[in-house]
């Protein structure tokens, strides 16, 4: 059987920034606002005053400093606290196509191929903008692929859930080359009015080229040796919008609609799960995790990440044995492993071993071992 290897890689960063201490002021206006409004209620002991944010809070919280954002009009507003996106006309290319695009046309680059060679187009990301027509069928039509296309969301896992599923098609014979991208507008998800997750989102775009080694004419290519997936149902990271919000005015704009958790019970009890399945993931392919050159971890949560690589690795390990790009980039839902990846890769020597993996909501997780071709 012919081995599937990941060929191209590909990555789309916003134009706008945000620091954490301009989310801050941001956001300490509003709480500023909301006291002085609500005084009364608040001195009767009817409601809590909300407590400030701060940038020192953000870092040791999650380790971001800094976030991209495709439109950052609105956000920082305290009468607004949301990115003011402008629709677009549905004769007009959207706005996550145009992010998928840009990524996907540097992967094609990266794998030196042409997007007519491509014959299957998965969009794997946290949030599509509509529910149809997909939008991987619109980035094929405008790059002009051949074969099907179709999204997929699996959270944060989706980018390693649709590396699983590429391979399938291309060993299942549907397909002869994938391309899988991860447009994520996570901005428009966040309730910038809720200090414990203002912080946490950026958007971004990745793609990744997934063909069969055979016919791969990329200079550096990345062997799938094995992929395992998970899921196991949790409502402690969740987000409730959907066209059924429609269906009840009295709760369509709660903020249960935005993305929220319950990150104290997450890590609890999301991190005993990614142990157990790499351990049996690395049993399985007969592996240490010392094997292993790079890890290019999901990009959630700089403390959940050191837990898993001290548990895989122990105390004194390179920072580039496990690099982090969510200081600069945030939590990017389902991207953020593959901006590591993208970043990270070209160091990687034939027969080097790396381990592409993302958890998340759902709970999901997905892994992918790697070696360097």
């Amino acid at each position: 059987m012919d081995s599937i290897v990941i060929s191209g890689s590909g990555l789309f960063t916003p134009p706008n920034g945000i620091s954490n201490e301009e989310l801050v002021a941001s956001y300490n206006a509003y709480v500023d606002q909301y006291n002085a409004e609500h005084a009364g209620e608040i001195a009767m002991g009817h409601l809590g005053a909300l407590a400030y944010s701060s940038s020192e809070f953000i870092e040791k919280a999650s380790g971001i400093k800094h976030r991209y954002v495709m439109v950052k009009d609105g956000i920082l507003d305290p009468e607004i606290m949301m990115p003011l996106i402008p629709e677009r006309s549905p004769e007009s290319l959207s706005l996550q196509a145009e992010m998928g695009l840009a990524a996907a046309r540097m992967a094609l680059e990266s794998a030196s191929l042409a997007a007519h060679e491509i014959d299957l187009v998965i969009v794997a990301c946290a949030y599509t903008q509509r529910a149809y027509p997909a939008i991987a069928i619109e980035i094929q039509r405008e790059l002009g692929c051949a074969g099907f296309a179709y999204d997929m969301q699996v959270a944060c896992s989706s980018a390693t859930f649709a590396l699983a599923a590429a391979r399938g098609a291309i060993l299942g014979g549907s397909a002869l080359r994938v391309l899988v991208i991860c447009p994520e507008i996570c901005s428009a998800q966040i309730n910038y009015r809720d200090r414990d997750s203002h912080f946490i989102f950026g958007d971004v775009a990745t793609a990744l080229v997934v063909e069969s080694a055979a016919q791969c004419r990329a200079p550096q290519a990345f062997e799938i040796l094995g992929h395992k997936c998970k899921t196991e149902f949790s409502g402690n990271i969740r987000s409730n919008f959907g066209f059924l919000n429609r269906c009840d005015p009295a709760s369509a704009h709660a903020p249960d609609k935005l993305f929220h958790q319950q990150g104290r019970k997450v890590f609890k009890e999301l991190l005993p799960m990614i142990y157990q399945h790499l351990d049996g993931q690395l049993d399985e392919l007969g592996l240490t995790a010392n094997a292993f050159k790079r890890l290019w971890l999901h990009q959630a949560n700089i403390n959940m990440n050191q837990f898993v690589v001290k548990k895989l690795l122990g105390e004194e390990v390179s920072p580039l044995t496990a690099p982090v790009v969510l200081d600069q980039y945030a939590n990017t839902a389902s991207a953020g492993s593959v901006i590591a990846f993208h970043k990270y890769r070209a160091d990687m020597q034939a027969g080097d071993l790396g381990l592409l993996c993302s958890f998340g909501a759902g709970y999901s997780i997905g892994s992918l071992v790697l070696k360097a071709i």
